[in-house]
């Protein structure tokens, strides 16, 4: 249970809000040739390139690039698109309800390791419900790719705080990562790591 001092609430994208389905991903690149994409997504993290990408270090047509360099022949940038995006599963609506129902008590943000191509497909196709879209559920939205910093990394989180001026003591912090969870802890945020497609509106009741 959330304790009566939190004021605000930080929620993640990936694995939290929207489910996620690795597999489908990594299946869908081999098909397109592209065999060590295993080793590139890891399960709470990127590596190399990816890693570039989500902290927006590379634009998506950059990436796209790489892609085609590690394959060895051209890809249309949709195929490259469709694999990437195979990541992403949905939004269970029951979430997005909650969102709006949590706004009504807290300050609510999304803190987010994601992409250009990523981020740009959710707000299209996950986000939009009823008459919402991704600007309702949040005060305001942080993004690694925009930000040029990326989770467990301290900064990112001392960032968001300095920036929406929250107290860490009135904060309470929604992550699948342990090692993110780990890294808010030690700044006095109080944390929460869910289950995959766990309903974590438990935590409110």
């Amino acid at each position: 249970m959330v304790n009566k001092e939190i004021k605000n609430l930080v929620v993640d994208f990936g694995g939290v809000l929207i489910n996620l389905d690795r597999q489908r991903c990594i299946d869908n690149f081999k098909k397109l040739n592209l065999s060590d994409i295993d080793e590139l997504l890891g399960l709470y993290s990127q590596q190399g390139f990816f890693m570039d990408f989500e902290k927006g270090l590379i634009s998506p047509a950059e990436f796209r690039e790489h892609i085609c360099q590690l394959i060895g022949e051209k890809r249309t940038d949709q195929q490259i698109d469709d694999a990437w995006n195979s990541f992403l599963v949905d939004i269970p609506y029951y979430k997005l309800d909650l969102l709006l129902k949590l706004r009504e008590k807290y300050v609510v943000y999304l803190l987010s390791n994601t992409n250009q191509i990523h981020w740009d497909w959710a707000c299209k196709h996950a986000f939009p419900h009823r008459s919402f879209g991704v600007e309702d559920y949040f005060e305001k939205i942080y993004l690694s790719f925009k930000m040029k910093m990326a989770k467990p990394d301290s900064q990112i989180f001392t960032t968001v705080l300095e920036d929406a001026g929250l107290n860490p003591a009135e904060t309470f912090y929604i992550d699948d990562s342990v090692a993110n969870c780990q890294v808010a802890q030690s700044l006095g945020i109080s944390t929460y790591t869910p289950l995959a497609r766990e309903d974590w509106g438990h935590l409110f009741k």
